[in-house]
C-alpha cells in the first residue's frame, strides 16, 4: 500500500460515530465485553472502520476471554502497522491500520499456536464484511 489516507479532524468526526472516532482516531478503548464483535462468530473479514482496508479474517479469530475480538494473525499483515505504546503506565504494542493510521487495538504475545500472538482489537475500529476480499486493494 503506497498511499496513506489523510483527513482533517472534522472530516473524521463527520464520517465516524462518536465512539468510533474516540477509539480509532483518539486511541481510545471500548470497555471489555461491550463491543459489537467480541462474541461474534460469522464467517467473513474485518475491515478498517475508517478506510475499509481488509485487516482480519474470521478464520483467525478465537475466544481469548478478554472481552475484545481476538485474532492470532492479521489476514493481511501488509495492511497493519505496529507502534510502541507506553500510555497508562504500561508497555504495549499498538496495532494501526497502515492505510489511514486508525488505532485498532494492541497485540500481545500470549495467543495460540501457530503464532503465539493475540491481536486484541476494538470492535469500534473495525466493520465486519461477510464477503471476503478477492485479494485486490479496495
Amino acid at each position: 500500500m503506497s498511499r496513506k489516507i489523510e483527513k482533517t479532524d472534522a472530516e473524521w468526526r463527520a464520517q465516524l460515530s462518536p465512539t468510533q472516532y474516540e477509539v480509532a482516531r483518539q486511541k481510545g478503548t471500548e470497555r471489555a465485553f461491550t463491543g459489537e464483535y467480541w462474541n461474534f462468530w460469522e464467517n467473513g473479514e474485518y475491515r478498517c472502520i475508517c478506510c475499509g482496508t481488509p485487516l482480519f479474517d474470521s478464520e483467525h479469530k478465537f475466544d481469548a476471554g478478554c472481552g475484545w475480538p481476538s485474532f492470532w494473525t492479521a489476514a493481511a499483515p501488509e495492511n497493519v502497522d505496529e507502534a510502541e505504546d507506553r500510555s497508562h503506565f504500561m508497555h504495549r504494542t499498538e496495532v494501526l491500520c497502515r492505510k489511514c493510521g486508525a488505532h485498532l487495538g494492541h497485540v500481545f504475545e500470549d495467543g495460540p499456536a501457530p503464532t503465539g500472538l493475540r491481536y486484541c482489537i476494538n470492535s469500534a475500529s473495525i466493520r465486519f464484511d461477510p464477503q471476503r476480499s478477492s485479494g485486490g486493494d479496495d
